[in-house]
């Protein structure tokens, strides 16, 4: 599926105002997503085996909000998602994320998240492409649920409630989902914020082979129904933990069904 003429019919197929460049009003380019996803796509398919459930749950035309956990050392979940997306969603569709800052101070990272879809996590970014009926993935453990280590991997650090003002500011359905064998990949036991100064990003995983090079084991995804929450965005704290705590417990439920799934498939392997 993702082989070369795969990948660009799939690039071809998303219903996104690209110009007679191939170039979209967010700059985001079609030969760059090509690219991008034919990489991605081998991973998916051949190397992690991705194993993607629910997919019927993500609106297939106007804005929803993607919402998951983090786990494994560095945002591979993220690009497996962006890849269900777009090899096995009909039509397909592409999920823009919110990444951190580090990203796009890297000169050679900071041009592909740009050609790829992938803005810096402002709001601002996040609400207009919202209002441009766009897909967005959102984590909101940020970089500390890619920090945790291999015993925590199923676990949830604490949310941030932004995205809860921002879908109920936008009207926007969200879309839980849980992701499993991202900590199996990058089985972290400790994290170096030394060598993570030294190379400009928060901190580097540290795992039992020494280096972060991702194991190929089996992963999974799945995907939960949309939830609709009445509200302007304004409303009190309190309100809006309430449902941040709903759509945690919702992820939290998804992970534990994507980790018994992805056990199931790596005992059948």
């Amino acid at each position: 599926m993702a082989r070369d003429e795969a990948v660009r019919d799939l690039v071809d197929k998303l219903e996104l105002p690209f110009n007679s460049l191939g170039v979209d009003p967010y700059g985001v380019s079609k030969k760059h997503l090509t690219i991008f996803f034919r990489m991605l796509g081998f991973l998916y398919n051949r190397y992690f085996r991705v194993k993607a459930v629910g997919l019927e749950n993500v609106p297939n035309r106007g804005r929803a909000m993607l919402v998951g956990n983090h786990s494994g050392g560095y945002a591979i979940d993220g690009a497996m998602v962006l890849t269900s997306m777009l090899l096995e969603k009909n039509p397909p569709r592409l999920a823009q994320g919110m990444v951190e800052k580090f990203m796009n101070q890297l000169a050679v990272s900071s041009i592909w998240m740009a050609r790829t879809g992938q803005l810096t996590g402002l709001p601002e970014h996040a609400e207009r492409l919202l209002l441009d009926d766009r897909l967005l993935m959102v984590f909101p453990e940020g970089a500390k649920g890619t920090a945790k280590l291999f015993k925590e991997r199923h676990s949830l650090v604490d949310f941030g409630t932004g995205f809860v003002r921002l879908a109920l500011k936008t009207k926007t359905p969200i879309v839980p989902f849980g992701f499993a064998g991202g900590g199996e990949a990058v089985p972290t036991v400790m994290n170096s914020r030394t060598l993570g100064k030294l190379l400009g990003v928060p901190y580097v995983p540290i795992t039992p082979y020494g280096v972060a090079a991702p194991l190929p084991v089996k992963m999974a995804v799945h995907y939960g129904k949309p939830m609709v929450f009445e509200g302007t965005g304004g409303e009190e704290d309190s309100v809006i933990k309430g449902y941040v705590d709903q759509v945690k417990t919702q992820i939290a439920a998804l992970i534990e069904s994507a980790a018994a799934d992805r056990s199931g498939n790596e005992a059948k392997s």
